[in-house]
């Protein structure tokens, strides 16, 4: 049987504003049949990297928010810390970030938590036996919630292809050490033919691997943690990642990570196409969105709901003037065009053989 997606476009009137249709479809997807009396509901969201613009406003978490307290649970707002060199690498820095780009208990109704501490190293390993992985390493914080709620701002992403709800629960959901686990599968290497010298690498790397030799980088692969950062900040594309199936197993790593998050409890998935940036949102800055914005999205299966997103920007017209406009469009898929070394198939269709959800989906409209 088909999962059902829910979705509301973004077309509002005078009564209807779209923090009304988010209720709405977070109603009809069924959000009421948990029962919240009392207990702790994780929201897991990205906070936004300062300078990047494109992450979900606050106000979207409020609505989530106020609707779990409206059913008697007690929301909390979170995510874990990076592993790179950035404003969230660490719960204080990661606090004041969330904190300037508007998520605070005033604007979203509830606190906003780090989920693996100030160190990123408060975390819990939770049995999974995966192929790629036994014990996940979670953030605490989300691992003692008694219900996890995914809000996802769907974009592009140069590892995975995209970045959805899967994404934002496996590899958000991770500390900082089960990031690394995640990652360790591919490391980069560079072309020196295409290597430039601008050090754009080093200085966005916090485990100082990439190293210069007359004008020239290299990746000290002892040092390397494989968190495909430098791959995505290299202006001339002379990064590439260490092996062709770095990125496959990445998605299944990540996929046996969510699967760990969301096992034995309750879970719910909201996922917003706005701003759909080519990169991720923990780049410090967010190019030019790559087709128009899209709508809303709720589903109980977040493989369903993923894919229903997906399928929904390549349905959209090219953005001109955009990573997107400028790729060669060989693949007739937006995100194989713009990230060409990506496989986002292949993680729904792993997501799927464990268990986690099913591609066939079912869109029902919300007016």
């Amino acid at each position: 049987m088909a999962s059902k997606v829910y979705f509301s476009d973004l077309r509002t009137d005078f009564g209807n504003n779209l923090l009304d249709k988010l209720r709405k479809v977070m109603r009809q997807a069924g959000i009421d049949t948990i029962d919240f009396d009392g207990h702790f509901a994780a929201i897991k969201m990205h906070f936004g990297e300062p300078g990047n613009l494109a992450f979900l406003r606050p106000n979207w978490a409020r609505c989530v928010a106020d609707e779990v307290k409206r059913l008697g649970g007690k929301p909390f707002l979170t995510d874990c810390n990076t592993l790179y060199v950035g404003g969230r690498k660490n719960a204080i820095d990661h606090l004041e970030s969330a904190d300037m780009n508007g998520f605070t208990p005033l604007t979203t109704g509830c606190h906003v938590i780090i989920a693996d501490g100030i160190k990123g190293n408060d975390d819990v390993e939770v049995p999974v036996d995966g192929k790629y992985v036994h014990e996940a390493k979670i953030g605490r914080a989300i691992m003692d919630a008694d219900i996890f709620i995914s809000l996802s701002h769907f974009k592009g992403h140069e590892s995975t292809g995209f970045g959805g709800a899967l994404k934002n629960i496996g590899m958000g959901s991770g500390s900082r050490r089960g990031k690394m686990e995640m990652h360790a599968a591919g490391k980069p290497h560079v072309i020196a033919e295409k290597c430039i010298g601008c050090h754009r690498c080093e200085r966005i790397c916090a485990h100082s691997a990439p190293q210069f030799e007359n004008g020239k980088c290299t990746i000290d692969h002892d040092r390397c943690v494989g968190c495909g950062r430098c791959i995505a900040i290299c202006p001339k594309d002379a990064i590439v990642a260490g092996a062709d199936n770095s990125n496959d197993e990445l998605n299944c790593r990540m996929m046996e990570y969510a699967k760990a998050v969301l096992g034995g409890r309750p879970h719910f998935h909201i996922s917003i196409a706005v701003d759909i940036s080519p990169n991720c949102d923990c780049h410090s800055e967010n190019d030019a969105p790559i087709v128009p914005n899209i709508g809303i999205f709720a589903s109980f299966d977040p493989v369903a709901l993923d894919k229903a997103c997906a399928d929904a920007v390549n349905r959209m017209p090219v953005n001109p003037d955009t990573m997107l406009s400028q790729a060669e469009h060989t693949h007739h898929d937006h995100f194989d065009d713009i990230h060409p070394t990506t496989n986002w198939k292949q993680g729904l269709e792993y997501a799927e053989s464990i268990g986690l959800g099913s591609m066939d989906y079912e869109l029902i409209t919300v007016k």
